[in-house]
């Protein structure tokens, strides 16, 4: 499947930020016919990105998680970026977690060449990746395997990681509210998260700044409880409040660099 383009994107953080978007307005703004904008808005709701309405098209309604590979197409680029930085924050000889989500499989790639790592892991995309590596030891999680995604969840997927305690947690979320809340969509995956949370010493979750623009129904944690924030651009001044007040230490990855700036 082809990946998005620029103007898609730009299409779907406006869908998202508004709630619909208007043919003739994106043809004037991206100045190009409304044929073309038809075209882009066919493609984000092949891929369930949006959904097509009379004169234009509206994001989802927050209720469902959008298909795997269409989470992977979106921010590609400032996904690989928070998994490069991610990645630098955990020194060799670690034991950590690493659990569901498309950014978090890049946490996993950037992983590659490391060693003396002890990784566990719900999510069999990382297992995969990782397999490989001759100085990474791999643990995956017993559960219930999603079909959608690879991720592993359900009752004994929590008494597993209940068994550990790691240096390092990786975790993503299907949304952050502004007023800090970490959000997701399967409650089954949020449980698994919190025990991920409960057993690590230090928690670094990853997420780029579409997922202020999401919501989702069920919530994972406060980001107060987590110790670092790697992501691509945090312009939430409320969060960013948030997130100094409780000692979180946020990381800005920018644009076009592997280098971060801390926020």
């Amino acid at each position: 499947m082809d990946t998005i383009t620029s103007r898609q994107t730009e299409i779907l953080a406006l869908a998202r930020s508004s709630g619909r978007v208007v043919v003739d307005d994106l043809a004037v703004r991206f100045n190009v016919t409304p044929q073309t904008i038809r075209k882009d808005l066919n493609g984000l709701c092949e891929r369930r990105l949006l959904q097509r309405v009379h004169g234009g098209a509206v994001a989802g309604s927050g209720v469902e998680n959008l298909g795997y590979e269409a989470r992977r197409m979106i921010a590609q680029e400032e996904k690989r970026r928070i998994g490069q930085r991610a990645a630098a924050l955990v020194p060799d000889g670690s034991s950590l977690f690493i659990n569901i989500g498309t950014t978090t499989e890049e946490v996993a790639r950037a992983l590659h060449g490391r060693s003396d790592l002890v990784i566990i892991t719900n999510n069999i995309n990382v297992a995969n990746l990782l397999r490989p590596e001759p100085r990474i030891e791999v643990i995956v999680a017993g559960g219930v395997v999603r079909r959608s995604d690879g991720g592993i969840v359900g009752e004994a997927t929590i008494d597993f990681f209940n068994q550990f305690k790691v240096d390092y947690a990786v975790i993503g979320a299907s949304a952050i509210d502004e007023d800090g809340a970490l959000l997701d969509f399967d409650y089954r995956e949020v449980r698994v998260s919190q025990a991920i949370i409960a057993n690590a010493r230090h928690v670094i979750l990853v997420a780029d700044r579409s997922k202020l623009e999401r919501t989702a129904p069920v919530r994972i944690a406060h980001i107060s409880q987590i110790q670092t924030f790697v992501t691509d651009d945090l312009p939430s001044d409320r969060l960013g409040r948030i997130c100094r007040d409780a000692g979180v230490r946020v990381e800005e990855v920018l644009p076009g660099s592997a280098e971060a700036s801390e926020a």
